[in-house]
C-alpha cells in the first residue's frame, strides 16, 4: 500500500518555499498566456468592454480564469511572506 503524504498548510522548509515559488512562476506564465488569448479574442471581435452584452463569452471565460489564477498567486505570496525565518 502506498503511503499518502499529508498536506501541511504551513510550509516549513526551504524546499517547500522553492516549490511554491516554482508554482507561482508556472501560474504566472499561464496568466500571461491568458492575457494574450484575451487580447486576441477582443481584437477579433472588436469588443473590449466586459460589461458589453455582446462581449465574447470565450474572452469572458478566459478573463475569469485569469483573475482566479491571479488571486491564487496572491495567496501563495502571502503564504510565503508568513513563513517564519528558516535557520
Amino acid at each position: 500500500m502506498k503511503h499518502q503524504r499529508h498536506f501541511d498548510p504551513t510550509p516549513s522548509t526551504s524546499r517547500d518555499v522553492a516549490r511554491i515559488n516554482a508554482l507561482i512562476g508556472d501560474i504566472d506564465r499561464i496568466v500571461r498566456i491568458l492575457d494574450g488569448d484575451i487580447a486576441n479574442e477582443e481584437e477579433r471581435t472588436g469588443i473590449f468592454d466586459r460589461l458589453n452584452p455582446a462581449y465574447s463569452i470565450f474572452a469572458g471565460t478566459l478573463a475569469a480564469r485569469r483573475d482566479n489564477l491571479r488571486e491564487t498567486i496572491a495567496v501563495l505570496k502571502e503564504r510565503i511572506a508568513n513563513i517564519p525565518a528558516l535557520d
